[in-house]
């Protein structure tokens, strides 16, 4: 959607001036992800008065949304999500289309802006995002090399750094397995130059050289990591960084303002923290990273009346006087009138400027990248091959597509 910086810059005044009242009528229950920008949409949501605003912002909210919104009616009556989880919610029908209250309180939203499938609005988008990396300038300083663009520079710095006592683990990543693993995977693909299905199809293409080479990629940064990788999701992978264990990490953009204003970063840190682009790998010259958007959708099974006050709820969580708070407008690279760039948002910029792809909206990723996170970690423990791990994902992504349709 946004894949040149020309087109995310167009978009970032998405919104008419003026304040709206947000008076609401039923109950509103949002379910997200924790980050700071989306606390910062919920508890814009959750300023409005006439009736409950309840939200659950979690880490785990990928693992129980579509719970969540199965039920009739549905506990939560919108969904926080990205190019990803959109279409996970969309396989179950649990989400509404939104043409009908975009049309009644939507007067100031701009076509940039609404996430458009089969020619129905299905979410409102708030903010863009892509891993990009993220580096202790003080540290390349003091061994005279610029930082890495490239993966294979990034593990040539690594050893330099462990050879000179600094660090024995310089290396950060989310690689949780599950969702994490899977993600670190489909940015290093994509890098190699990898295409998830055969054309035209939903038929699985990961066993190929450009998943293997992607696995090998991914091994070779393992060794560099917290010998724990595979329980580092974000938060503990910044938390590593925060604690001054790591001096190169690839991290999401949205995370950016806050690697140094959390609780207990120490000084050196905070002055040698910096941000980049994001590396290319295998000598490709297209970005090992993914560009996304986050929106938010508005439940299904839910009244027409739980629906209306979702919609003016949350459309009071992204107006336009957020951004006149300093610390707001620093969080993330926001699709809000308003928005000016800060300091914070250059490693997203670049990834747009750098031609890095979008997260595929196929229907079917959803459960490719689920059977990535499930199948690949004994690769990267040492158990299994690289061919035979991708052998696996695409079984469990085969059993998984014919499950659900896509393949017979």
């Amino acid at each position: 959607m946004f894949l040149k910086k020309a087109a995310l810059a167009s978009t970032i005044a998405l919104w008419a001036s003026g304040a709206m009242a947000c008076e609401i009528g039923a109950r509103v229950n949002i379910i997200g992800n924790e980050f700071p920008a989306i606390q910062t949409v919920g508890a814009g949501a959750a300023e409005c008065t006439g009736a409950e605003v309840t939200k659950n912002l979690t880490a785990d909210h990928k693992d129980i949304h579509v719970a969540g919104m199965q039920g009739n009616p549905a506990e939560y009556t919108s969904a926080i999500v990205a190019n990803s989880t959109l279409t996970i919610l969309m396989n179950d029908d649990l989400v509404r289309p939104l043409d009908d209250l975009v049309a009644k309180y939507g007067q100031g939203l701009q076509p940039s802006q609404l996430i458009t499938i089969d020619g129905k609005v299905m979410a409102v988008a708030f903010m863009a995002n892509a891993q990009h990396l993220m580096y202790r300038k003080d540290i390349l300083a003091d061994l005279g090399v610029e930082p890495p663009k490239t993966y294979e520079e990034m593990l040539e710095i690594a050893q330099m750094i462990r050879d000179k006592g600094i660090m024995q683990n310089p290396v950060g990543g989310a690689y949780a397995a599950g969702w994490n693993l899977a993600q670190e995977f489909n940015n290093m693909f994509i890098g190699y130059g990898g295409t998830f299905f055969k054309e035209g199809s939903a038929e699985p293409n990961v066993n190929s050289e450009a998943g293997v080479n992607t696995l090998n990629m991914m091994k070779a940064l393992s060794e560099y990591m917290n010998p724990d990788f595979l329980t580092h999701d974000s938060n503990a992978t910044n938390a590593e960084y925060r604690a001054g264990n790591v001096a190169l990490l690839n991290m999401w953009g949205s995370r950016a303002a806050t690697q140094t204003t959390a609780d207990g970063v120490t000084e050196e840190v905070k002055a040698g923290h910096a941000i980049a682009g994001p590396m290319t790998v295998g000598g490709g010259s297209i970005p090992a990273s993914t560009l996304w958007w986050d929106g938010w959708t508005v439940a299904k099974n839910i009244s027409d009346e739980e629906a209306e006050a979702t919609f003016i709820a949350m459309m009071n969580g992204i107006r336009p006087e957020l951004m006149q708070d300093a610390e707001v407008a620093s969080q993330a690279v926001w699709l809000i009138e308003g928005y000016q760039p800060t300091d914070a948002a250059v490693g997203v910029f670049e990834a747009a400027q750098a031609g890095t792809k979008p997260y595929p909206m196929v229907p079917y990723m959803g459960l490719m990248h689920g059977a990535l996170g499930n199948e690949l970690a004994d690769f990267l423990q040492g158990k299994e091959s690289a061919e035979q791990a991708l052998a696996d994902v695409e079984a469990a992504y085969r059993a998984a597509a014919m499950e659900k349709g896509f393949l017979k």
